[in-house]
Formats: structure tokens, sequence, C-alpha cells
């Protein structure tokens, strides 16, 4: 249903009746105007690493299987949390495609695997595996089915959904701690999940299968989105320090990774020479000792 400009004086007609978001002033437009710009960098962020996946056909080489099982975990993690925290419409937006695109690269990463006659996962991976695939479609099924038969708790936070003359710190809900809880360990996945794809360049000495513009991408759209959340004004009656409190893990997820996303671009630099493509790589453990 198209948003009430009643609950919203001066607010952005557009905004209210696409996000259910109230927009006041250059504040607000420039938040969700930058949430935009996140959701398209990690729309993009996917396509270069499918691209290489298909082009080196070595991507279960290349990629951490725990690297993958933490992101998916951590995106997962991310939509059930600011569901239940009431968090920026965006937000929740952002978070479903997280899964979705993540649920695509598992599959990819698992077909490579079976195509080049990998070994198969210990039973912990695929435990693990299937959980998280059962988790996620049954999460997108809950969430979907909850938007759709009461819109109003989908709606997310509404910046005037405190009275005006209700002064101090908004406190948390029940709801809302499960999802603050939720989203902290969220973001504990997202810092941890890097760490075994550092480890695997490292043993590697080598980048090759894995597409840097994933991770220019991500990058950019984690700076985008958490710029775009300390953008957004406080509700009525709460302070900056109270609204960064209410949004803390997710901005720890969004921005505490860009360190190690870092790392991982300097091994990029590092490991940019003599990088064996899929025959060279292949060729050298069935070569024999005296070839050249």
């Amino acid at each position: 249903p198209s948003g009430n400009l009643s609950d919203c004086p001066n607010g952005s007609r557009w905004i209210m009746d696409v996000f259910h978001e109230c927009a006041q002033d250059s504040r607000d437009v420039a938040s969700i105007v930058l949430g935009l710009g996140s959701i398209g960098c990690f729309i993009a962020a996917a396509f270069p690493q499918f691209y290489q996946a298909c082009r080196t056909g070595i991507m279960d080489q290349a990629l951490s299987i725990y690297f993958l099982l933490g992101w998916l975990g951590g995106d997962l993690l991310n939509l059930i949390g600011s569901f239940l925290a009431d968090q920026l419409p965006l937000q929740v937006y952002t978070a479903i495609y997280y899964v979705l695109a993540d649920l695509a690269m598992l599959s990819l990463y698992c077909y490579y695997r079976v195509k080049n006659g990998g070994r198969a996962f210990p039973a912990p991976i695929n435990a693990a595996f299937v959980f998280l695939s059962v988790g996620s479609l049954s999460s997108l099924s809950l969430l979907g089915s909850a938007s759709t038969e009461a819109p109003e708790a989908f709606k997310g936070r509404s910046l005037l959904s405190a009275p005006g003359d209700e002064l101090g710190p908004k406190p948390f809900s029940r709801t809302e701690i499960i999802g603050f809880a939720i989203g902290s360990v969220s973001s504990v996945l997202y810092l941890c999940s890097r760490v075994p794809q550092i480890c695997t360049n490292y043993k590697r000495k080598s980048t090759s299968g894995v597409s840097y513009s994933l991770f220019a991408l991500v990058m950019l759209g984690n700076s985008l989105y958490g710029l775009s959340v300390l953008l957004k004004n406080p509700e009525p009656g709460q302070g900056q320090g109270d609204y960064i409190l209410h949004h803390l893990p997710w901005l720890v997820g969004s921005l505490g990774v860009l360190a190690l996303d870092v790392a991982i671009s300097f091994q990029f630099l590092a490991y940019r020479k003599g990088r064996p493509g899929t025959f060279e790589e292949r060729g050298a453990l069935l070569g024999e000792p005296d070839e050249s």
C-alpha cells in the first residue's frame, strides 16, 4: 500500500510510496540514494565472479568453502536480524538479495567441485550447507508471507514512529533485542568469513580464479551501505548516539570487514605476477619432475 504522508510532513511522496520511508530533508534523501547505490554494487559484485569461475573452471580451488559458508551464514542472520530489529527497509531488501546471491555462488562452487573430480565434502560441511540452505529458503518464504499478510509489520523503521514529545533513548523491544543479538552474531560471521579466504590465497600464493571485482564492489557497497545508515536522521526524541547503538551490529558488519577486504586487495597486488592459469595449475601437478 502507498505510504501515508500525513505521518510524514514535507516528506518525499515517491520515497514514501516505494520504500515506505519518511524522507523529510536532503540527509534522508541522500541516505536512500546511497542505499540504492549499495544494492547496485552488491547486485553487480556476483557477476564478475560467475564469469571468472566459468572462464578458469577452478572456482573450487580458488575460493574457500568456509568463506562461502561464513558469508551465507552472516547474510542469513543479517536478514533475520534486520527484520526483527526493525531496521531500515533498504537494509532488509539488501539482505534478501545477499542470501539469494550467496546460494547461487555456493551452487556454482559445488558444480565445479563435482566437475573437477574433487573429494566429497566432510560431513560437518555438508550438514552446514544443508542447514543454511534450508534456513535461507525458509526465512525468505516466512518473510515474504509476513510482508504479504501484514505490510505494516514489514514497513521497517519510520522516522515518526515515536511521539514528538517523548524524549530520551528509544527503548529496545523484546523482538528488537533478539534481532540485535542475531545481527551481532552476523557481524562476527562476516569478520570471520574473510580469514579462510585470506589463508587460501596465502597457501596457493595465487588469486587465480578469484575475481577482484567481487571484493572491490563489495567494499564499495559496504561503504555506501554504512554511509546510508549513518546519514539517516534519528527519530524525533532519539539522540544520534542512541540511533548508532540501534544499528551498531549492521555498521560493524558492513564497515568492519573493509579492513579484511583491503588485506585481500593487497594479496591481489602481491600475487599479480605469475598467476597460474587453469592448465598451468593442473600441469604443475601432473608434470614430470624433470620438465622445465
